[in-house]
């Protein structure tokens, strides 16, 4: 190509940078196809705080009850709830999405914590407000697939009923919204 000739790049529906449908993993894409809630795992190791967005995270009821998520074993949030034994959950609400973003690490943060209000709790960082969180202590880790399942101790709970979760769909935030009997 001669200095004096421009290539023109379009951008159509079409992103050069997805994986084709036919070469997929058929496990993430069936992962895909189910609604996962959004939260901020949480943790911290001396004066450092860690966190992620989780979406394969579920409740397992008992006495006490019990969280399960799937963790990147690469992640220095793993490391952190390893060492500190302890973390929170937070579930994320629709005005999150920043939130989730950063945490999940699609904005550069150089501190993913800063202009979030934030307190601390006997287990980890906690976000500031009304929201639904729980306060775990690790129960242990398993490896699964590529991923290792984290098992806490739900040891507090806090239940906000004026929350609207935000959802994890093919890869897309979704908002939840209730379905309306109507009688005929």
């Amino acid at each position: 190509m001669d200095e004096d000739e421009s290539v023109i790049f379009t951008v159509g529906d079409d992103n050069p940078f997805v994986t084709p449908v036919d070469d997929r993993d058929p496990g993430r894409r069936f992962r895909g196809r189910l609604a996962a809630p959004v939260t901020l795992w949480t943790a911290a190791v001396d004066d450092e705080r860690f966190g992620l967005t989780v979406s394969s995270t579920l409740v397992a009821e008992g006495s006490p009850p019990s969280l399960l998520g799937l963790l990147n074993p690469l992640s220095d949030l793993f490391d952190a709830l390893v060492e500190s034994r302890t973390f929170n959950v937070h579930v994320l609400n629709r005005d999150d999405r920043r939130l989730a973003d950063v945490f999940a690490g699609r904005l550069a943060s150089p501190d993913p914590f800063e202009g979030f209000s934030w307190q601390e709790s006997s287990w980890g960082p906690l976000l500031f407000g009304e929201r639904s969180s729980v306060g775990c202590r690790l129960a242990g880790t398993e490896r699964v697939g590529y991923q290792e399942l984290v098992r806490g101790t739900i040891e507090e709970l806090r239940v906000s009923d004026d929350t609207d979760p935000l959802a994890y769909l093919r890869g897309r935030y979704r908002q939840l919204v209730p379905i309306r009997h109507v009688t005929v």
